[in-house]
């Protein structure tokens, strides 16, 4: 006989932590039992390995989607990748062309509302990680019709996390494909001219866009508490980087910069966005997936603080150097009716995947402007050919 006086149990999900007495070697015997028994049960919770995996990306062919899919073949080299998209305005497959040779790869043309699709590509691609990026996202158009938001960012999620669902309850329970759900932090609102939103902090979307992916937040963790599906949630601050539509301030003000257009800026331009590097969101989902525990959430953040004006004349001044002319670019900026709602201000605590995983940005924001705006400059067949569609880059939202 000998005596245990306390167990403390981890690796578990958050709801099976607990700290246990026992009195005896013989209920020990018991609760260790009981413990594999459990550990074999609360799939996904383990860190993950990371060879040969197969990753379904939906929205892979959109902005933040098509990074992650060549960061993806970078630091994952012999896995499979998996791209389900619609193929809208913001999808294009051009985004894609460095890597649409690769035997890994692979597209599937379609709309995550259609049940049918989505449960036979899971069924017969098997993923080991599902990465749910497919969204409409662009707050203007949400205001204009809102609809299309509601089926897609809503709707959509449900429909991949059910068929996620139904494939794990139809393999072993070493094969559950993690679901890493990638949202925004507009669902928290709007923040004063101080504080961060932490992963605490309350619901309170202001937008018909940042509503539809607060819904589709709730829907990934109802999936997670009430039927176990390894669910992770990501809530990242605002993008920027190659492959954006020209719709986005970045991108829309450079082009226009470029042509001698006006550089609009809504209201007064002090509204402030923290601002991420594409490429370091991408490293933090991919942390997520191999390292987050299921069921928590994770705020991905650049620590890089900026009004829209402040953005605006850094993409001025770069192009000033590298596009020099008579006048600065700044003179081309125009002062324009602000949006209906506009949140004045988002600014992401990111310190919780910092310590619990491991991310830091890596770019700093004047560094990561520079290389935006050459891309830009250097990839104008790409953003002629995106635009050869019904936008061209007027104002939207104005219907509110």
């Amino acid at each position: 006989m000998f005596d245990v006086t306390e167990v403390r149990v981890t690796g578990l999900s958050r709801e099976s932590q607990c700290t246990l007495r026992f009195g005896s070697g013989a209920l020990f015997a018991i609760f260790m039992a009981l413990l594999a028994m459990a550990a074999i049960l609360d799939y996904g919770s383990a860190p993950m390995a990371h060879t040969h995996l197969t990753y379904l990306v939906t929205g892979g062919a959109g902005f933040i989607g098509s990074n992650l899919v060549h960061y993806l073949f970078a630091q994952r080299p012999g896995s499979r990748v998996v791209v389900f998209d619609k193929l809208t305005y913001a999808g294009n497959l051009d985004n894609l062309e460095a890597v649409a040779s690769r035997p890994e790869y692979e597209l599937v043309k379609g709309d995550l509302c259609d049940r049918e699709l989505v449960r036979a590509t899971l069924r017969r691609v098997k993923p080991d990680v599902i990465f749910n990026l497919a969204a409409e996202s662009h707050v203007d158009r949400s205001i204009d019709g809102p609809s299309l938001f509601m089926q897609t960012n809503v709707m959509g999620t449900f429909e991949v996390l059910d068929a996620a669902l139904s494939q794990s309850r139809e393999l072993s329970n070493t094969s559950k494909p993690r679901f890493v759900h990638v949202s925004t932090d507009e669902v928290f609102g709007s923040l004063g001219p101080t504080g961060y939103f932490t992963e605490e902090s309350q619901y309170r979307p202001n937008s018909p866009y940042s509503a539809s992916k607060a819904g589709a937040d709730h829907i990934a963790r109802a999936y997670f508490h009430t039927y176990g599906l390894p669910v992770i949630t990501t809530n990242c601050s605002n993008n920027y980087g190659p492959y954006q539509f020209p719709e986005k301030l970045i991108p829309l003000v450079t082009l226009n910069a470029v042509e001698g257009k006006p550089l609009p800026v809504y209201g007064d331009g002090k509204n402030i966005r923290d601002w991420l590097w594409v490429e370091d969101h991408c490293a933090a989902l991919l942390l997520a997936a191999e390292r987050g525990t299921p069921g928590e959430t994770y705020n991905v953040g650049g620590n890089s603080e900026r009004t829209n004006l402040e953005v605006v004349h850094t993409i001025c001044r770069v192009l000033d150097e590298l596009r020099p002319k008579a006048n600065p670019h700044e003179s081309q900026i125009t002062f324009v009716k602000d949006r209906p709602g506009h949140d004045r201000r988002y600014a992401i605590d990111a310190s919780k995947i910092t310590r619990e995983l491991g991310f830091r940005p890596s770019m700093t924001f004047e560094a990561g402007m520079r290389k935006t705006v050459e891309w830009y400059l250097s990839h104008r067949e790409w953003c002629d050919r995106i635009t050869q569609g019904t936008y061209r880059r007027e104002r939207l939202g104005l219907a509110g």
